[in-house]
């Protein structure tokens, strides 16, 4: 009989209510009857419900990181509270009688295998299909919406911030739904994002508010030139396909799995770790963004998962959350980028992480703080990412000096511990540590970024990963 975690049921649950639910169902004895296969890849049972008949839910572990879950319930949830339960089931080691694997589901999967072998041997394409004429028309209608931005842009700054103040709000909310029918998302947001700096201005009038608006401005303007001249070398190219480069999602670009893979960004068999986690709300997009940082257990690498879920949206799309055990991934999707890329998958299957994946871990840490800063400083020279890094960093000792934290490397360069400007506060738990051991020859998992107040990098320490296990700062 397989082993299920609980972990890897929470992975699959819509939502909190849902895993509760199923718990509830396990525990309360709801299934009066439960099968599965002789090879170990079909489950079933049959669960007392609310109608007059009982509800017969199963799962289909022909693939092991994705089951397969069908139930004769009603719910529109995927996967519904019985199928979790029936997980709940494995997970708690109930009795289950043997069975034969319905015909139904044989020629499911025989189905299945067939696409699967079409796609492998090249009869059925993998790569998406373009319609060049339509790509075409959205590049140039793209290029006439950053026109309309470089105007608005030239005409803010040449009257200068401090009309700001004045500024009617309709304008540039209007300007931010034109954008919107232009395909250009990325643009759309940065104007939402002056909007709300202008509305908080004239609420308050707090001068802080004139810097934040300069900053979008910044970054607006360099988005614009650069996406400009990425678009025209298309069009004088004649090549509307799929690249990697960045400005497909600044733009507002949405990548699919497949466009990805099909551009050779992804990796098989990859192990991951997650090392922090937080639930962001982002005003201007109107979402809550999960953001969980991981891993790679063989390289090192590290980088960021993101859930978003728009607020209009919120029942229909699951919320990620913190994961404490390795997840092993079949294949493991990469967007464009170059540090902290942001990664995705579909199916995993989860295991107790062990000594030798955060030995490993530890090995791939930087460990000179000189070539951490000059490896941030290059990257945040660009005004598109995020103005951090996030990196694995072996520290010879963390403590206070004056009243900051202070990180030192082996040759006792250092480096302040500080919160970036807006985000959850960290560097205040490390007090809370309950072993003066982590502060001393450990890793760090940390947000290198460039403080504009006290004018130096700092770093907002997230994790602490030890021989033993992961201390999280940022949960």
């Amino acid at each position: 009989m397989r082993e299920i975690s609980e972990q890897f049921i929470a992975a699959l649950a819509a939502n909190a209510s849902a895993l509760n639910n199923a718990r509830k169902i396990s525990q309360k004895g709801g299934f009066v009857k439960l099968f599965c296969s002789g090879d170990d890849t079909f489950y079933m049972g049959e669960c007392a419900g609310s109608g007059k008949s009982n509800y017969i839910s199963s799962a289909d572990f022909i693939q092991e990181e994705s089951p397969v879950f069908r139930c004769s319930c009603p719910s529109r949830q995927f996967p519904c509270k019985h199928s979790l339960a029936l997980l709940f089931e494995i997970n708690s080691g109930k009795e289950f009688g043997l069975c034969e694997i319905p015909e139904d589901i044989i020629k499911k999967r025989q189905k299945k295998e067939a696409r699967a072998a079409k796609v492998a041997d090249g009869s059925q394409e993998s790569k998406p299909k373009v319609n060049k004429t339509a790509r075409t028309k959205k590049i140039k209608k793209q290029l006439e919406g950053l026109q309309m931005t470089e105007e608005m842009i030239s005409r803010l700054l040449w009257t200068g911030l401090g009309t700001m103040g004045s500024s009617s709000v309709k304008t540039y909310k209007d300007l931010a739904k034109q954008l919107g029918d232009y395909y250009l998302a990325g643009p759309q947001l940065y104007v939402n994002r002056l909007v709300i700096e202008i509305e908080a201005f004239q609420k308050d009038g707090n001068n802080c508010h004139y810097k934040e608006a300069a900053n979008i401005l910044v970054q607006l303007r360099a988005l614009v030139k650069k996406a400009d001249a990425y678009l025209k070398d298309k069009l004088d190219k004649d090549n509307t396909e799929d690249d990697d480069n960045i400005l497909y999602e600044e733009l507002g670009g949405v990548w699919k799995l497949g466009q990805l893979q099909a551009l050779g960004l992804k990796k098989d068999n990859a192990c991951l770790l997650q090392l922090s986690f937080q639930v962001i709300y982002d005003e201007a997009r109107r979402e809550f963004i999960d953001t969980g940082w991981w891993a790679d257990v063989e390289t090192g690498e590290v980088s960021v998962k993101r859930n978003y879920r728009p607020i209009k949206a919120m029942k229909y799309i699951k919320q990620d959350d913190t994961v404490f055990e390795a997840v092993s991934v079949p294949v493991l999707s990469y967007y464009p980028g170059e540090i902290n890329r942001r990664i995705r998958w579909e199916g995993a299957s989860y295991s107790p992480v062990s000594k030798e994946q955060l030995a490993n871990l530890a090995s791939h840490a930087q460990t000179s703080l000189l070539a951490a800063v000059k490896l941030v400083k290059n990257q945040i020279k660009n005004t598109l990412p995020d103005n951090f890094v996030v990196m694995l960093f072996a520290f010879k000792q963390i403590g206070m000096v004056g009243k900051s934290y202070v990180m030192c490397d082996k040759e006792d360069s250092s480096v302040l511990l500080e919160d970036i400007p807006g985000m959850e506060e960290t560097t205040v738990r490390i007090q809370a540590l309950p072993d003066t051991s982590l502060l001393e020859n450990q890793v760090l998992l940390g947000a290198f970024f460039y403080n504009e107040e006290k004018r130096r990098i700092c770093v907002q320490p997230y994790s602490i990963i030890t021989n033993k296990q992961v201390v999280r700062l940022l949960y």
